[in-house]
């Protein structure tokens, strides 16, 4: 076997799945058709749930070092402020990074590359998969073309399709790409520009034909703007920023005055997702898997943490320590994110667009109306806030989640990440950031108000254990997200909850571990 898995494509996707495997033990190579590392990128945010997993991988203060915290979105219509979402204050007991951090896909890029070469791998460039062969009970043969034209042969034991909208794992396998194009064209533009907008913050301009939206990036007056080409200039030849100018303003307000534009780009955009997830031995995450409309900054994202809940269950097959039906949860647990995220941002998209006048009128005048309504109802602000920054994702439904009898429906369950608790876990000891102690690595038993029995599972490699004491901190804590005493909660490496329930029995905890987690549990103590 040349490696135990081949990842195709280097881009967000691939070089997350490449470092979460890295550090697990798991040997990769990295391959990608390109010259190099995208110099340019359309992608700009990064969410609250992104931020907690770069925090395990050791990149989280770099990025922030980059990039511009946005705490507000706010929304304009016509040329007026119509409504803001305070992504701080109403994400400040949920994430410790409350906020949307304006990033470039190519910054994030370079910090996952450099935290993968300090691992020791490097992307092999100019690298094209071209074709899939004997994929066998334990092994994939995969042909490759280099720079000069030459082919090899390499064997893996998987393959992950990390290779965007036109990838060839999922080509290769056949696997339809159902969805269309939009018939939209956009534009996105690295300006230097005055005007209303409000600082350090997200700004969108809905107006009767479409949006504009402005990033604020490093720099004094860096702005990136998007926004939709006028329907009479979409085939346009030579289509530059000066010819879209008139329209942004005239949408988004005279008093915009624009210093330069050292980076324009036309694209258009599809909503597509992959008929299935994996074929056998091969995996597609990222826009290999879905692609879909901006709205809401989610597209990056979703790729990253497709890899994120792949990587940790390809390290313990790759091991032997699980049995390999643990990789059906991948695609039982990620395609109904797919799913959600195409459907509500094709929707939201399609409003937004509408070249009808009833729905121009109805963006314009009633529902920015009704989002200033909804935004001053702070339950409605922390949906808002769960929702753009990914932390309300879930997997109750996955057959990985267990939550036993007694757990309140208003506390965390079995799928949901485990909420970030700020807690004393030794008696009169200091109050510590719980996520800072979760090893992404292993899965964290979580005990309240009970002690933790001998001879649970998984293994003690794999597991650590926290036995949270009774104190007021803890209590008020406890009480604020509705964790009761005693209860327990067994969490992913990914922090999700796998198994929750009110006593802590070692049999139950076996017969999770080894019957839905497919995790030998010999050697157990």
């Amino acid at each position: 076997m040349d490696t135990d898995v081949l990842i195709v494509g280097a881009g967000p996707t691939g070089l997350m799945l490449a470092n979460q495997l890295v550090r697990r033990g798991v040997r990769v190579q990295i391959i990608d058709r390109h010259p190099g590392p995208s110099l340019q990128t359309r992608a700009l945010g990064v969410q609250a749930r992104t931020l907690e997993i770069y925090s395990h991988l050791g990149i989280v203060d770099r990025a922030l070092e980059l990039g511009k915290r946005a705490t507000g979105a706010n929304i304009w219509s016509l040329g007026k402020k119509a409504a803001r979402i305070p992504l701080g204050a109403i994400g400040r007991s949920i994430s410790p990074y409350p906020y949307l951090l304006i990033l470039g896909q190519d910054d994030n890029e370079r910090l996952m590359g450099n935290a993968l070469r300090e691992r020791g791998v490097s992307v092999n460039w100019n690298t094209e998969l071209v074709g899939l062969s004997s994929q066998e009970s334990d092994h994939v043969r995969a042909t490759l073309k280099q720079q000069d034209g030459t082919t090899r042969e390499i064997t893996a034991a998987w393959v992950a399709g990390c290779d965007g909208a036109h990838s060839a794992v999922r080509e290769i396998n056949g696997i339809a790409f159902q969805g269309a194009p939009y018939e939209h064209v956009f534009f996105v533009a690295d300006t230097q520009l005055t005007g209303d907008m409000v600082a350090e913050e997200l700004n969108v301009y809905l107006w009767r034909e479409g949006f504009h939206l402005f990033f604020p990036m490093r720099g004094t007056n860096h702005w990136r703007l998007v926004g939709i080409v006028p329907a009479g200039m979409r085939e346009k030849k030579g289509l530059t920023f000066d010819d879209v100018i008139p329209s942004v303003q005239r949408q988004a307000g005279s008093g915009l005055s624009f210093q330069k534009c050292t980076w324009f780009s036309t694209y258009r955009i599809h909503h597509r997702r992959a008929e299935r997830f994996r074929d056998r031995r091969c995996f597609l995450l990222g826009d290999a898997a879905h692609i879909h409309s901006p709205v809401g900054a989610q597209g990056m994202n979703t790729g990253l943490q497709d890899a994120y809940n792949l990587a940790w269950k390809l390290a313990l097959v790759v091991s032997g320590r699980a049995d390999a039906a643990l990789l059906d949860s991948y695609e039982e647990e990620r395609i109904p994110v797919a799913k959600r995220l195409l459907s509500t941002t094709d929707r939201a998209f399609s409003l937004i667009v509408s070249a009808n006048p009833l729905a121009g009128l109805f963006r314009t005048r009633v529902l920015v109306k009704i989002a200033a309504l909804a935004m001053s109802f702070t339950a409605i602000q922390r949906l808002a806030f769960r929702t753009i920054s990914q932390t309300g994702i879930h997997y109750r439904d996955s057959h990985l989640s267990e939550t036993q009898a007694g757990i309140p429906k208003t506390a965390a369950r079995a799928g949901d990440r485990f909420p970030w608790l700020k807690l004393k876990f030794q008696p009169n000891g200091p109050v510590e950031d719980l996520y800072a102690k979760l090893d992404d690595t292993r899965f964290t038993l979580l005990v309240f108000g009970q002690s933790a029995p001998e001879g649970l599972p998984p293994p003690r490699d794999l597991l650590c254990i926290h036995t949270i004491p009774a104190d007021p901190a803890n209590d008020r804590e406890l009480a604020r997200v509705n964790i009761p005493r005693p209860s327990f909660y067994l969490l992913r490496p990914d922090g999700h909850v796998g198994l929750a329930g009110i006593q802590l029995d070692v049999a139950a905890v076996t017969r999770y571990v080894s019957g839905r987690l497919h995790l030998a549990t010999q050697g157990a103590r």
